[in-house]
């Protein structure tokens, strides 16, 4: 079952301005889901839409299995999200604005000190929000987001602003989330090597248009894919007289030959035959396929 799946989902800003062309998004239930692309691809649109911030015009929504646009309140009452920054009273403690918050959902209020503990904000005392750092608020954020216990969390940029370890730590949390609570969460990003290290499934958008979906194992194994193999050797004019009769796209290029991609049984073969004429053969590298190249190549 997907927790969220679109169909055709169609947004323009002006008649000359399509930002969305046709959106079909399927998120299966309990998954880490990455919307990733560009800056001004569309990914914040489309979760703007998915949380009913922006009208629909064309296309269809469905969350939970249920029409978004007939059920939308009490779907919205089992999600929780940040979108872009957070919104917080800014002369109000971390503890002051979820209570706030609390009082709204009508949750317990042992979920506001839970809440603060998973995002390592539980000594920040009477220190307004206003004077919390970049990443601190963006972890206030994301407390707010998880206060209600949702069954669905919708995350945009979540890392944006936070250290190194700040990082890890919501990376872990995410994790934990997902495995201990069974909550589908979507998170939005621009950062390929970020969304690797966490997600199970990945939507990539670019320019309004989804490019690939699927789980992350199905891009990985693109990866495994050789593109070429690269020799250095101690004559580059006489090794690519050797191998340019097997192999005729065989160039140099930064001090080194490169061939096509070819098997280990022939890179074994090439490399007899440049020893037995004399060639020293220093280094094979393999050159594969990797996840930046793939996306690179998928949002270009």
């Amino acid at each position: 079952m997907y927790c969220v799946e679109t169909a055709d989902l169609v947004h323009r800003y002006t008649n000359d301005e399509s930002v969305l062309n046709g959106i079909n998004l399927q998120v299966p239930e309990g998954c880490i889901y990455g919307f990733l692309g560009p800056n001004g691809a569309g990914k914040t649109t489309t979760l703007r839409l998915l949380l009913g911030l922006l009208r629909k015009q064309k296309g269809s929504i469905s969350i939970f299995g249920k029409d978004f646009e007939a059920q939308r309140v009490d779907i919205l009452r089992s999600v929780g999200s940040l979108v872009e920054s957070p919104s917080l009273y800014e002369h109000l403690t971390a503890t002051e604005n979820l209570a706030l918050l609390q009082k709204v959902y009508q949750c317990p209020k042992n979920n506001i000190h839970h809440v603060l503990g998973l995002v390592g904000l539980s000594n920040t005392g009477n220190k307004n929000s206003g004077r919390f750092s970049l990443g601190m608020k963006q972890r206030l954020g994301i407390a707010m987001a998880l206060l209600h216990t949702p069954s669905l969390v919708f995350l945009d940029e979540p890392t944006n602003g936070l250290d190194p370890n700040g990082i890890i730590e919501i990376r872990e949390l995410l994790r934990t989330l997902n495995r201990n609570n069974g909550i589908t969460i979507i998170v939005s990003s621009h950062v390929l090597s970020e969304v690797e290290k966490v997600v199970t499934h990945l939507g990539i958008i670019a320019k309004g248009r989804l490019v690939f979906q699927g789980e992350l194992e199905e891009l990985k194994r693109r990866q495994l894919q050789v593109l070429s193999v690269s020799l250095c050797v101690s004559d580059i004019a006489k090794t690519l007289q050797i191998v340019s009769q097997l192999y005729p796209k065989a160039h140099s290029h930064g001090g080194r030959v490169i061939l096509p991609a070819i098997s280990g049984e022939a890179i074994a073969m090439i490399n007899r035959s440049l020893i037995i004429q004399g060639v020293d053969v220093c280094e094979i590298e393999v050159v594969k396929n990797d996840l930046e190249k793939i996306f690179m190549n998928l949002v270009s």
